[in-house]
């Protein structure tokens, strides 16, 4: 079995916010564009995949993922958010297509150990993401193989929504699990949903180690002023 390519993960930003920018934001009419424009600010680039089912949303597909590879050099995260009985066919399809680090959700329990195990011999790194109704501990028995850990504080896959109250708590939590499950490789923490200039802050002293910035990059002001300010936190 391949070991999983986590050099680039061990390689992310330990004293700033790691800069993961989600796709979903960008101008999607001059995706190639948009993305050079923000190549520079850019650690990580997260991709949605939603089948319609799972979650209401219909997110993207591979070959946007392979376009996305040939005109970015950063890491590319898919988080998929598909249906068990596609997980393990779309996984195939998306480390084909690029990815370096795909993230599955617990409520794919039923799959989740054979799609962390194709995964490993793919090569390529594990995430796993957490609905904000889902009880954190569900992710103890899985982290001990993650690289990424994923505290969604919105509904699943609806732009827009404020930051679920319980954001901070359920962070500070899943950073317990990861501490305490004798990991010897880095596990990211990050928080998707509800990104705003006054909830930044809040998940930052909640241990977030990434936020997944929508809007609140691709639409600011000044690019440059806005990452100083996330880089500062």
């Amino acid at each position: 079995m391949s070991k999983p390519n986590r050099k680039w993960i061990a390689n992310l930003p330990r004293d700033r916010l790691i800069a993961e920018f989600s796709v979903w934001s960008a101008d999607l009419v001059r995706l190639a564009d948009d993305l050079a424009r923000v190549e520079p600010f850019v650690d990580v680039l997260h991709i949605d995949v939603a089948d319609g089912h799972f979650a209401p949303a219909m997110l993207f597909f591979p070959d946007l993922v392979a376009g996305v590879r040939k005109v970015s050099s950063r890491p590319i995260h898919v988080h998929l958010m598909v249906s068990d009985n596609v997980l393990l066919p779309q996984i195939e399809q998306f480390v084909d297509a690029g990815s370096d680090l795909i993230s599955i959700h617990v409520e794919n329990e039923a799959v989740a150990d054979a799609a962390i195990d194709l995964l490993d011999r793919r090569g390529v790194a594990s995430g796993m993401v957490l609905r904000v109704e889902s009880p954190v501990d569900r992710i103890a028995k899985y982290v001990p193989r993650l690289d990424f850990v994923t505290l969604l504080g919105t509904a699943i896959g609806v732009k827009g929504q404020g930051l679920d109250g319980r954001a901070g708590t359920r962070l500070e939590e899943a950073g317990r699990i990861i501490a305490a499950s004798g990991a010897t490789h880095r596990i990211v923490l990050a928080a998707d949903g509800g990104i705003r200039e006054h909830t930044v802050p809040l998940l930052r002293r909640a241990g977030a180690e990434t936020v997944v910035l929508g809007s609140l990059a691709f639409n600011a002001p000044s690019l440059e002023e806005r990452m100083a300010w996330l880089r500062a936190l």
